[in-house]
C-alpha cells in the first residue's frame, strides 16, 4: 500500500536510517568493510553510467573521511557525474559537514588540490597562533577547556577531535575581536583537512601528469586518487598511455601499438611517496587499508584504482567480476609502497597472489579486446603474444621487487 514494498523492507529501511551512526560505527572498526558501511555516505545519487567502476571508489572515500574533506576534482567523468549542477551528489551528514568539491581543468587540477593543502596549512597555522594568545587572556571556561583540548589533540582527526571542533563552534562568540576574532573567521580548521585530488588515467597519465609527478615529488601531505578506466572515458574513448596492448580505442582502431604506462611504479622511484594499486571487486580489505594508509600518510600520497568502464564492452552489471578477473589473470596487479615500513624491512607489499587464470580469458570476455579478431585477425594474434608476455614480465618483475 501507498507504495510501499510488501517484503517489509521499507520499515527495515527506517529503522536502519534512524540508528545513530555515531554509536553504531564504535561497534565496527571504520577500517574494516562492515565498519565503513555503516558510516553515512556523503556522495549520493550520482549521474554516472549504470554500473560505473569510477563512484564506488569515491563513495568509500566519503564514508571515510567525507566530513573533513576537500576535493579538487580534474575535468572527466568524475567531475561530470560529481558536479552536474543544479544538483550534486556530494552531500553533507546531521552536523552540516560534507566535503568541498571543485573542480579544475585536466592540465593544472593535481597542482590546485596542492594549493588547497598549502592553504589549509597555512590556515590551521594562523588558527594556532591565534589560539595560543587567546589562551592568555580571560575568556569562557568551558570555552578554555575545549581550546586546551584542540591544542593538545592538534594533530587529532578522529571522533572525538571531531566532536570538539564542533563543541568549539558552538560555543564561540558572535562578536569577538583581536585574536578571538581570527579563531572565529578559522574555527572550521580545528581538525586537520583530508585534501584529496581526484581524476582519471587521461588525467594523470597524460594531459595533467606533469603535475600530478610535480605535486608528489614536492612531499606535502596531498592524496592522489586516479580512477584508472585505461581510457578517455568521457569524451567518447580515446587512447591514453593507461591503455594497454591491442585494446581497441579511438585513435587506436586497430589495436594499441604500445604498453600501459606504469605510473605506480613511476612514483614507487621516489622513494618517500605512497603509492596504491587497488581493485574494489577483487580484494575490499587490501582497498579499504591502501585508503586509510594513503591518507594518514603524512607526505603525499596516490591510489590508483581498478574502474571497468562502459567503454570496455562488457556487462557492466559484472562490473566486480570483472575486476576480479582482472587480479585474478594478473592484468591488474594490488600492491602497497609504504615509505614509513620499519627499517629493513621491503616497503613495497604485494597483495595479489600468483595468477591461476590465463590473461586471455579476459582478453575474450572484453569487446575492446575480442573484437579484433574479425577486425583486424592479422594483429590480434600478436597483440595476444605480446600481453600474455608482458603480463607475465611485469608479473615477476613485482613479485622481485617485493622480496
Amino acid at each position: 500500500a501507498d507504495g510501499e514494498r510488501a517484503a517489509g523492507e521499507t520499515e527495515n529501511e527506517k529503522f536502519f536510517s534512524s540508528l545513530p551512526e555515531d554509536v553504531v560505527s564504535t561497534k565496527f572498526k571504520t577500517s574494516s568493510i562492515k565498519g565503513s558501511q555503516f558510516k553515512q555516505p556523503l556522495l549520493e545519487f550520482s549521474g554516472a553510467c549504470a554500473g560505473c567502476g569510477e563512484t564506488p571508489y569515491v563513495k568509500l572515500l566519503t564514508q571515510l573521511f567525507g566530513d573533513r574533506m576537500i576535493v579538487a576534482n580534474a575535468t572527466g567523468c568524475t567531475s561530470i557525474w560529481g558536479g552536474t549542477f543544479p544538483t550534486i551528489p556530494y552531500c553533507t551528514n546531521k552536523h552540516g559537514d560534507g566535503p568541498a568539491w571543485a573542480n579544475s581543468l585536466f592540465e593544472d587540477n593535481a597542482e590546485y588540490g596542492l594549493g588547497m593543502r598549502l592553504a589549509v596549512e597555512s590556515n590551521r597555522k594562523l588558527l594556532k597562533s591565534n589560539l595560543e594568545q587567546v589562551m592568555k587572556t580571560d575568556i569562557d571556561a568551558e570555552l578554555k577547556d575545549l581550546f586546551t583540548i584542540a591544542l593538545e589533540n592538534w594533530t587529532s582527526v578522529d571522533e572525538s577531535a571531531m566532536s570538539n571542533a564542533r563543541k568549539i563552534r558552538s560555543l564561540l562568540p558572535k562578536n569577538a575581536e583581536g585574536e578571538m576574532k581570527k579563531v572565529v573567521e578559522l574555527k572550521d580548521y580545528f581538525v586537520n583537512k583530508s585534501v584529496w585530488s581526484f581524476g582519471g588515467d587521461g588525467w594523470a597519465y597524460d594531459i595533467g601528469y606533469g603535475g600530478v609527478d610535480h605535486v608528489l615529488a614536492s612531499g606535502k601531505n596531498i592524496n592522489i586518487l586516479v580512477v584508472d578506466t585505461e581510457v578517455y572515458s568521457n569524451t567518447g574513448g580515446q587512447a591514453s598511455k593507461a591503455t594497454p596492448l591491442g585494446s581497441i580505442a579511438r585513435f587506436a582502431e586497430s589495436g594499441k601499438e604500445t604498453n600501459k604506462k606504469d605510473l605506480g611504479k613511476m612514483m614507487m622511484d621516489y622513494k618517500y611517496v605512497y603509492v596504491a594499486s587497488v581493485a574494489m571487486g577483487a580484494n575490499k580489505n587490501q582497498m579499504i587499508k591502501a585508503m586509510k594508509e594513503a591518507e594518514a600518510y603524512d607526505g603525499p600520497s596516490i591510489v590508483i584504482a581498478y574502474a571497468p568502464c562502459i567503454n570496455h564492452g562488457i556487462d557492466m552489471a559484472h562490473m566486480l567480476d570483472e575486476q576480479k578477473l582482472a587480479v585474478d589473470t594478473g592484468y591488474w596487479i594490488l600492491y602497497r609502497y609504504n615509505p614509513e615500513a620499519p627499517e629493513g624491512k621491503n616497503p613495497l607489499t604485494l597483495d595479489s597472489r600468483d595468477p591461476k587464470k590465463s590473461v586471455e580469458e579476459l582478453l575474450d570476455n572484453e569487446k575492446r579486446y575480442s573484437t579484433l579478431q574479425s577486425t583486424f585477425p592479422e594483429k590480434e594474434k600478436m597483440f595476444r603474444e605480446g600481453t600474455v608476455k608482458f603480463v607475465k614480465q611485469r608479473w615477476e618483475e613485482y613479485k622481485k621487487m617485493a622480496e
